[in-house]
């Protein structure tokens, strides 16, 4: 049925359709959705506390027992730049005054952590089917214990460079993240996103250069794009922005507004709400201060000198302060429950292949055919 069966067999899943983990918005209601679909639902566990975590994971077992993934961040802690703190509250100093706001007063933690010993002993208290990181792997002690599980390894690449180091640390499978992509850049051996590649144009280099079964992400949103990554040679996709349109996602009014009204060309990579490359829809802050800042804090830093902004501005009903992860398709999504969504992807896609096998196998017999007139033509 479907042009490669790879991922299909290693994650023991039927339709090769991975929800993207996207921390913040998509929960256990969403994993259990899509996994019940037959694709690979995503717990993000990034903004989560190990408590967090566990009640989610908890919740999903108790719903399913088919395979899912749970996705980390594998960061480096940021360095401590107090010269840079102060610049970066400065820089933001007139929206607190102008929301009523001190700026002098303690900005709250950031919750970004990366993957750790507590988190990889919730990885084999409950062993999940697969196990993503983004920017790149954890150390490798990490990486044992969590391959001791039985869990399959995944991480992002967003060059071919990226992509054989990943191989060669042992990864699955490797998510090949193109420019079009929502949220942060799962980008490692560098932070230059002025030279990162598109979907189209990656994917197939990705696949000519490892072994290893490649994912397409970014930009695929409807069965076109599924099987224009099939063709480029993936072996299966991962959707992040499309679940965004799911009653499952937990995400604000506001910002569901906002994908329902985004445009093709009204998102950009911005470092203004986490100190990391992201894509969003833009919004007042990334149009005043950025979309990118040379004064914005190391991530995950950045995001704690917005916290008192955002809460008070979508107080309002306003998302001038809030992040709006979105990828470059989204006036493509469908306003639909994860689980028929899922199918309806599946179904769309195994439909538009079977039109073109069967546009191939015309074609072939018609030139057949001409051949052969052509050949009697030429005996006579």
């Amino acid at each position: 049925m479907w042009p490669d069966n790879r991922i299909l067999d290693l994650f023991g899943i039927e339709v090769p359709i991975i929800q993207a983990p996207m921390a913040g918005s998509a929960f256990s209601d969403m994993v259990v959705a899509v996994a019940q679909a037959g694709g690979l639902g995503s717990l993000a566990c990034a903004l989560l506390s190990v408590e967090q975590a566990r009640k989610e994971l908890e919740a999903i077992r108790r719903k399913t027992s088919r395979p899912i993934n749970a996705n980390f961040f594998c960061h480096q802690p940021p360095r401590d730049d107090r010269v840079r703190e102060m610049s970066w509250r400065q820089r933001l100093d007139a929206y607190f005054v102008e929301l009523g706001l001190d700026s002098n007063s303690p900005f709250p933690n950031t919750n970004r952590a990366p993957f750790d010993d507590k988190m990889c002993d919730l990885v084999m208290e409950f062993h999940p089917e697969v196990v993503s990181f983004h920017f790149g792997l954890p150390d490798k002690n990490l990486l044992l214990r969590v391959r001791a599980t039985g869990a399959k390894i995944l991480s992002s690449a967003t060059s071919v460079d990226e992509a054989r180091w990943l191989e060669d640390e042992g990864c699955d499978a490797i998510v090949a993240q193109g420019h079009e992509a929502g949220g942060h850049r799962g980008m490692f051996l560098t932070q230059d996103v002025s030279t990162q590649v598109g979907t189209m144009a990656l994917v197939p280099q990705l696949a000519d250069a490892v072994k290893v079964p490649i994912i397409a992400a970014g930009g695929i949103a409807d069965a076109r794009g599924i099987v224009a990554a099939f063709a480029l040679g993936a072996s299966a996709v991962q959707i992040g922005t499309a679940y965004l349109h799911c009653p499952e996602a937990q995400i604000s009014p506001i910002y569901r507004q906002a994908l329902k009204d985004a445009k093709d060309n009204e998102t950009a990579i911005t470092n203004v709400f986490t100190g990391r490359p992201a894509r969003a829809i833009g919004n007042r802050l990334m149009r005043e201060v950025g979309p990118t800042s040379d004064v914005a804090p190391e991530f995950p830093l950045a995001a704690a000198a917005l916290a008192p902004l955002r809460a008070k501005s979508e107080m309002a009903g306003s998302a001038d302060f809030t992040p709006l992860w979105s990828g470059q398709a989204a006036r493509l999504n469908r306003e639909l429950p994860a689980t028929e969504l899922t199918k309806q992807l599946a179904a769309e896609t195994l439909k538009r292949l079977r039109l073109l096998r069967t546009r191939a196998s015309a074609d072939v017999h018609s030139a057949l055919a001409k051949f052969t007139v052509l050949s009697r033509s030429r005996r006579r």
